[in-house]
C-alpha cells in the first residue's frame, strides 16, 4: 500500500473540527520517508545556503553600497519577516496542506532573490532580503513539521539529524561560493556579489520541482480553522518595533523618545496579541495551550537563547576574521570549515544516539555547554592570534550546535498533540529565528558601539608617538584618514576598506580596538550561552521518548 493509499483509508472526514485530536498518520518505510526528505533537504538548502552565503561577503556588500554601520539591516530585515511569517505557515501548512504552503515560500523566496540582485543602495537590499524573508520563513519551519508528521518522537532524531547535516554542508559551500563571488568584480557584466542572489533562481526552480512531485506522497489531514489576521497583525505589531530598537538603539539612545516610543508599540502589540490568542483558542496562530506543555515550552525557550547566540556569532565572527585578519571573503569562507566538519559528525552521531537511548538531555547539555565554552574562546581572540586558536573555538561552537539544535527541536517536539504539530514546529522556529534576530542585533550593536571609542582611544595613544604622527602626515595615509576621523575625535565606520590602503603601523591601532570590541561582543554571548546552559541542566528532564 503507497503512502496515498493509506491515506484515502485512513484519514475519514476532513477537518474533524477545532479540538479534535487526529489519529496517527500512516507509518512510512524508510526508503518512502527518504523519498520525502530528499524534497525537503533541497528545500532547505536553498534557504541554508542563503544565510551563509550572504554573511561571508557581507563586508564587500556593505563596503560597495556604501553602509557598513546599516549591514544590520540587511540580515535583521531578513530575519524580521522570516520570524513573523512563520507561525503563518505553521497554521496554513495544517488548514491547507503542506505541498501547497511549500510552493508558496519558493516562489516568494525566489522573487526576494531576484530583488537583491538588482538592489541599488544598502537599505533598499534590506527591504528585498525583508521580501525574501517571508519565503525563507517556510522553507525549515515546514520541513521539520514534515519530519514531525511521518516519524515517531524517538526516530526523528535520526531524520533531523540529516537536516542538520544540510545546514552544516550549505555553510561548506556558501562562505566559499560566496567568497568567490564576493572577490570577482564581474561575472557575464554583473557585480560579482549580485549573484549571491541570483544564483537562488535555479535553484529555487529545481527545489520547487523536486517539492511538488515527492511531497504528493505525504497524507493530509485538514484542520478546519480560519487564519488568524488578528493575531499575525498583533504579532508583528509586538516583534517587529522592539527588533528595531534593538538594532537602533546605539544611534538613538536606548531612552531616546523613538526608542521608548517602541519600546512602547511592542508591549502594547504583544499584551494585543496574547488577548486575541486566547480568544482564538484552538483556531489561535500561536496556541497558547502549547506552553503547557512542559518540553514545548523549555524546547522554545532554549531555542530562543541559542538562536540568539548562533545567529550574533556567525555575524561577527567573519568580520573578525575578514578586518582584523586580512582574510578575502574566500578565505574567511574556507577558515570556517572546522565549524562545519564538527558540526556534521556530531550532527549525525547525535541522531543514531537518540534513536538507540531516546534520551535528549545528555547530548543537550553537552552541546550547549560546548558552544559556551566556544563563545569564551572566542572572546580571547587577539590581533595577531594564530589560526588554531580560532579553529579551536569554532570547533567547539560546531559541536555544540551539532548536538544542541536537533535535540532542542526533537525535545520540543515530544509530547505535542499532532493536530497541533504544525503550528508547535512553526512557533519552534519562530522564537528561534526571533532569538536569531535579537542576537543579530544586539551583537551588532554592541559591536559598533564599543568599537568607535575602543578604535580612538588607541589610534589617540599611537599618535603620541612622533614618529606615527609623520607617518599619519603622509599624503597617502592623510587621505585614507581624512575620510574616517570626525572632527568630534570620533571614527567613522562605514566603510572598512581604508585600511587596505593604510600604512601598516597606522592601521593596527584601528584593528586592535576593532578586536577589543569583539571580545565585548563574545563576552555577551558566553553569559547568554550560561545562561542557557543553566536551564538545560536544571529544567529539562531526563526522560526516555516515545518510539510510537
Amino acid at each position: 500500500m503507497t503512502p496515498s493509499d493509506a491515506a484515502r483509508q485512513d484519514a475519514g472526514p476532513a477537518g474533524g473540527g477545532p479540538g479534535r485530536e487526529a489519529g496517527p498518520p500512516p507509518r512510512l518505510s524508510h526508503r518512502e520517508v527518504v523519498t520525502v526528505l530528499s524534497g525537503l533537504m533541497l528545500g532547505m538548502f536553498l534557504g541554508a545556503l542563503d544565510q551563509t552565503v550572504v554573511s561571508s561577503a557581507l563586508r564587500t556588500v556593505a563596503d560597495d553600497l556604501h553602509g557598513l554601520t546599516s549591514q544590520a539591516w540587511v540580515t535583521t530585515a531578513y530575519l524580521v519577516t522570516g520570524t513573523i511569517a512563520t507561525p503563518l505557515y505553521g497554521k496554513l501548512s495544517d488548514i491547507h496542506g503542506r505541498r501547497p504552503v511549500y510552493v508558496w515560500a519558493i516562489a516568494l523566496f525566489a522573487a526576494g532573490s531576484l530583488l537583491c540582485g538588482c538592489a541599488t543602495s544598502i537599505h533598499q537590499l534590506a527591504a528585498f532580503r525583508a521580501l525574501q524573508g517571508l519565503g525563507g520563513g517556510g522553507l525549515m519551519s515546514l520541513a521539520m513539521t514534515v519530519v514531525a508528521d511521518i516519524t515517531s518522537p524517538r526516530q526523528r532524531g535520526r531524520y533531523q539529524g540529516w537536516f542538520m547535516a544540510v545546514f552544516a554542508g550549505s555553510s561548506i559551500v556558501g562562505p566559499v561560493v560566496g567568497g568567490l563571488l564576493a572577490g570577482s568584480d564581474t561575472l557575464l557584466g554583473v557585480t560579482g556579489w549580485r549573484w549571491i542572489f541570483l544564483l537562488n533562481l535555479p535553484l529555487a526552480a529545481l527545489a520547487l520541482g523536486v517539492i511538488v512531485r515527492v511531497l504528493r506522497r505525504l497524507p493530509h489531514r485538514p484542520v478546519r480553522h480560519r487564519l488568524d489576521y488578528g493575531g499575525a497583525l498583533l504579532l508583528a505589531a509586538g516583534v517587529v518595533p522592539l527588533l528595531v530598537v534593538a538594532e537602533q538603539g546605539r544611534g538613538w539612545g536606548w531612552t531616546s523618545p523613538a526608542a521608548l516610543v517602541l519600546y512602547a508599540t511592542g508591549a502594547a502589540g504583544l499584551a494585543g496579541f496574547v488577548a486575541v490568542e486566547r480568544r482564538k483558542g484552538a483556531a489561535a496562530l500561536l496556541p497558547l495551550r502549547l506552553f503547557g506543555v512542559r518540553s514545548f515550552r523549555l524546547g522554545t525557550l532554549l531555542h530562543f537563547l541559542v538562536g540568539a547566540g548562533m545567529f550574533g556569532a556567525t555575524v561577527t565572527l567573519p568580520l573578525y576574521l575578514q578586518i582584523a585578519r586580512g582574510l578575502s571573503p574566500t578565505e574567511a569562507g574556507l577558515a570556517m570549515l572546522p565549524t562545519t566538519a564538527a558540526n556534521v559528525a556530531v550532527t549525525l552521531t547525535v541522531g543514531r544516539l537518540l534513536v538507540r537511548t531516546g534520551r535528549p538531555k545528555p547530548p543537550l547539555v553537552l552541546g550547549i555547554g560546548s558552544f559556551t565554552v566556544a563563545m569564551a574562546v572566542f572572546a580571547t581572540l587577539r590581533v595577531d592570534s594564530p589560526l588554531w586558536h580560532v579553529w579551536a573555538g569554532m570547533l567547539f561552537m560546531g559541536a555544540g550546535l551539532g548536538a544542541a539544535l536537533q535535540t532542542m527541536t526533537t525535545l520540543a517536539q515530544s509530547e505535542v498533540p499532532r493536530a497541533d504539530m504544525g503550528a508547535a514546529t512553526a512557533s519552534v522556529n519562530f522564537f528561534r529565528s526571533n532569538g536569531g534576530t535579537a542576537g543579530t542585533a544586539v551583537f551588532l550593536s554592541v559591536l559598533f558601539s564599543a568599537a568607535g571609542g575602543r578604535i580612538a582611544e588607541r589610534l589617540g595613544d599611537a599618535l603620541e608617538d612622533a614618529p606615527t604622527r609623520r607617518l599619519a602626515a603622509e599624503p597617502e595615509n592623510a587621505r585614507a584618514l581624512s575620510g574616517v576621523l570626525r572632527p568630534d575625535g570620533g571614527v567613522n565606520l562605514e566603510d572598512s576598506a581604508f585600511l587596505r590602503t593604510l600604512s601598516p603601523r597606522l592601521a593596527r591601532p584601528f584593528l586592535e580596538g576593532w578586536v577589543d570590541a569583539l571580545q565585548a561582543v563574545f563576552l555577551t554571548g558566553a553569559a547568554l550561552m550560561l545562561a542557557a546552559l543553566v536551564v538545560a541542566l536544571s529544567r529539562v528532564p531526563d526522560v526516555e521518548l516515545s518510539d510510537t
